[in-house]
């Protein structure tokens, strides 16, 4: 099960301190063989706000569980007020120097596929073929009764048309996808059904208390099984969903490298965690290695 994530996780004072020396990761990416996991750290620098570090949504925003989602008419609305907003400005995010980055080594056959955490499809966007949305994908969304599935795209003209005028100004957007609205600014707002059969409609994400499919996660433990190493990306590992895989990878008694400017649950598993930020070490690898960053 997916757990609702909270602030409690803070590093000993005798937890591995970062670098800044790229030259391990440089190393395992000029072997191949590499499986990438990303996190929302990989996402902050397309405008999209991770949930723990500095200034991260954690310490404002408390994202919904399914069963508040599923048990509740004013839950729904209030979530699909916000989500309906926030997804103007996350829509429109675009990939970054880290997305890019991860795409040419894919193409250079130094990457071998993608798990990510993020549901911005951000990584599709930049070029990458073989990426596990974990925790899936905002850009879909699929009816609880009819298990049909539409673009998001379609849902917001719907929301759009359903609810005119509805133009509040948020006080911020989430990692999730939805604006930090008050119950005065969702007023009424109107949601809208399945067109195919009136069922209620949900984001294609895996919500906190809600389980991800045991199919993904076995297709996520193959590839750690063909992986040389694992290569973490911006994800703080706070929550299991990322972790086991960290774990499944030393288990196997294969190295993990780590890229993430705070410290991570991971760290005592890794060989290295380079402090850095991540659009700027990716590009310094590429140029390292000699690939073109498009």
């Amino acid at each position: 099960m997916r757990m609702r994530p909270t602030l409690a996780w803070t590093p000993p004072q005798d937890w591995p301190s970062g670098t800044t020396d790229l030259e391990p990761v440089a190393n395992a990416l000029s072997t191949g063989g590499v499986l990438v996991l990303s996190g929302a750290g990989i996402s902050t620098e397309s405008g999209i706000p991770d949930y723990r570090g500095e200034g991260g949504s954690l310490s404002r925003h408390t994202p919904m569980t399914y069963q508040e989602f599923t048990a509740s008419d004013q839950a729904r609305r209030r979530y699909w007020a916000r989500s309906h907003l926030g997804w103007r400005t996350f829509g429109r995010a675009r990939p970054n120097a880290g997305h890019r980055a991860v795409a040419a080594f894919a193409r250079h056959g130094l990457v071998a596929a993608v798990i990510t955490q993020n549901v911005d499809g951000l990584h599709q966007a930049a070029g990458s073929k073989d990426v596990v949305e974990l925790h899936g994908s905002l850009g879909r969304v699929v009816c609880l009764s009819c298990g049909t599935f539409s673009p998001r795209g379609e849902l917001a003209k719907r929301l759009q048309e359903a609810n005119a005028g509805f133009d509040p100004v948020a006080a911020a957007i989430n990692p999730d996808g939805d604006a930090d609205l008050t119950d005065e600014q969702v007023g009424d707002f109107r949601v809208v059904p399945c067109t195919l059969c009136g069922g209620i409609l949900k984001p294609d994400v895996v919500f906190f208390g809600e389980n991800v499919p045991p199919q993904r996660v076995e297709h996520c433990r193959t590839l750690v099984r063909e992986a040389a190493s694992l290569l973490v990306l911006g994800s703080s590992l706070t929550v299991m969903s990322g972790l086991r895989f960290v774990r499944q990878t030393v288990q196997s008694d294969k190295p993990v490298l780590i890229i993430n400017r705070d410290p991570t649950r991971g760290d005592l598993h890794a060989v290295t965690r380079v402090a850095l930020p991540l659009g700027t070490a990716l590009t310094t690898m590429a140029e390292r290695l000699d690939i073109q960053v498009d």
